[in-house]
């Protein structure tokens, strides 16, 4: 009888289909508890990198190289508080993957082009730091806003080229006939492309950003050195000091962006390489909405070391933005008033 019992209470993701996913079971409390996190956590993650977004494509100030770098890394961010969080959230709450094989393909390809697009972008924000620290007489000519766009774009088109191969080669759009059960969209790579991507999507950025952030923090400490020494010096020694204390907290500032990026997504890509039964559930899980969570950590901290980041959202949520020539607004003077 007790058998009868739980065959009866057994439910199916699709009950039609012999092959279904047991779906799994929560009581209503914890769907409402996932229900109002995942709730909170996409509006807070796109409402704070839309202010990122407005404050940087807004105000012609901040129209520099670095920040146009972080305006695509808004964007991403953003892209994951509106699509990803969303859909993320309903899987939890289900347990079941009700959209179809084309469905978890198109899923797959959004997930993971945010993902390497995003690691991407700090690979683009750590070439920036170094030529800024390490060769500022260069870096005007180096780093215009034009290549720095051009490089964004290019960014972007190569992760979605990339991405749409790496989705298609392992059978996303055809998840049915890869998994155990009908109702899961679950990332499987073939041991090929596990080899591929991990140069591709780990190794090569992440050395690339380790190397260019310790060699930025030995060439700060080298010339706070220089600079100490002379800092009794005419008014232009004081003026490089200022330039350079300046190029320091921006390479501080990015590379606290930077180390929190990857220490929520380094462990998540590693688990994700790994085979199904090597982790539980449970940890999956939570990796995975660690890494979302990191998306709406960004915009906190450009308010808690970015002046002007705080004096634009002013101008914001006053809807100042709207008033006659208000993109002209000097705001690196006006916070500095």
């Amino acid at each position: 009888m007790a058998n009868v019992a739980e065959d009866y209470d057994t439910q199916y993701c699709f009950p039609a289909i012999n092959s279904s996913c047991i779906k799994g079971k929560r009581s209503s409390f914890e769907n409402n508890i996932i229900y109002m996190f995942v709730l909170l956590l996409s509006a807070w993650t796109v409402f704070l990198n839309l202010l990122v977004i407005i404050s940087i494509s807004h105000f012609k100030k901040l129209h520099t190289p670095t920040n146009l770098i972080i305006l695509s890394l808004a964007v991403a961010d953003m892209l994951v508080g509106l699509i990803v969080i969303p859909i993320e959230g309903i899987k939890q709450i289900e347990t079941c993957w009700y959209f179809g094989d084309t469905n978890c393909g198109l899923f797959v390809i959004i997930v993971r082009l945010l993902l390497i697009t995003s690691l991407s972008n700090l690979v683009l924000i750590a070439v920036d730091r170094y030529m800024a620290v390490c060769h500022p007489l260069l870096y005007p000519q180096k780093m215009t806003t034009t290549k720095t766009l051009i490089s964004i774009c290019l960014c972007w088109f190569c992760c979605s080229v990339y991405i749409i191969w790496f989705v298609i080669s392992n059978g996303y759009f055809n998840m049915s006939e890869r998994t155990l059960c009908y109702g899961q969209c679950i990332v499987l790579i073939t041991p090929a492309w596990r080899f591929i991507d991990l140069i591709i999507s780990f190794l090569f950025p992440c050395t690339v950003i380790i190397t260019a952030y310790v060699r930025i923090f030995y060439v700060v400490q080298q010339q706070v050195k220089v600079i100490n020494s002379q800092i009794n010096g005419i008014k232009c020694v004081m003026d490089v000091s200022v330039k350079r204390r300046t190029e320091s907290k921006a390479a501080l500032t990015l590379g606290i962006i930077v180390t929190a990026y990857l220490l929520c997504w380094i462990p998540f890509y590693i688990c994700s390489l790994t085979t199904n039964t090597a982790i539980s559930p449970t940890t999956l899980t939570f990796l995975t909405w660690t890494f979302h969570i990191n998306s709406g950590l960004n915009p906190i901290v450009y308010a808690l070391f970015y002046r002007w980041f705080k004096i634009s959202v002013k101008h914001i949520v006053t809807f100042r933005i709207f008033q006659p020539a208000s993109s002209l607004t000097d705001i690196f003077t006006e916070s500095h008033s």
